[in-house]
């Protein structure tokens, strides 16, 4: 186990240490009970530090989702657990140093309650990006669909048929 945790810091290091920009993909939580304007402070703070970092390749704005599970956390005032969360993410292209720019300031932000940060590449982050679009058009066109109305004489009709 003492192994594992020598290599994974080593990688950490040779990550901080490397000057040729590599692509990172952050996703993070942020707090559900903040107000939409805070939520958007928030993740535009966040955005404005990994594009000072570096570039921005592609970019997930918050959207407020359901968690598959409960996500606790300690605070002072106690445990708190999340159910939802505004979730977003930032895909951003910079140096080692940048990237701990970065995450540094993802630590500090109590806003956050969890994040996710990861190597990938300029396509799969596009990719990313493109699927997320088309995901959210389809969930704004379902949002938008009329419901189908029922008129009074079908109702009759079916409680005719329904009598007999």
């Amino acid at each position: 186990m003492a192994k594992k945790a020598e290599a994974a810091a080593q990688v950490e290091e040779m990550d901080i240490d490397h000057a040729e920009p590599r692509v990172y993909e952050l996703g993070f939580h942020i707090d559900p009970e903040l107000s939409n304007e805070e939520v958007k402070k928030t993740y535009q703070s966040l955005r404005d530090i990994a594009a000072k970092a570096g570039t921005i390749v592609a970019e997930g704005e918050p959207q407020k989702i359901q968690l598959a599970y409960t996500v606790s956390r300690s605070e002072v005032g106690g445990r708190r657990d999340f159910d939802t969360s505004f979730f977003a993410w930032i895909a951003y292209e910079t140096t080692g140093a940048g990237h701990e720019q970065v995450t540094e300031a993802v630590r500090a932000t109590t806003r956050i309650f969890r994040h996710l940060d990861i190597r990938t590449t300029k396509e799969a982050a596009e990719h990313s990006a493109a699927l997320n679009e088309i995901l959210l058009k389809a969930a704004n066109n379902k949002e938008q669909e009329p419901e189908d109305e029922v008129s009074d004489a079908e109702i009759d009709q079916v409680l005719k048929e329904v009598e007999v």
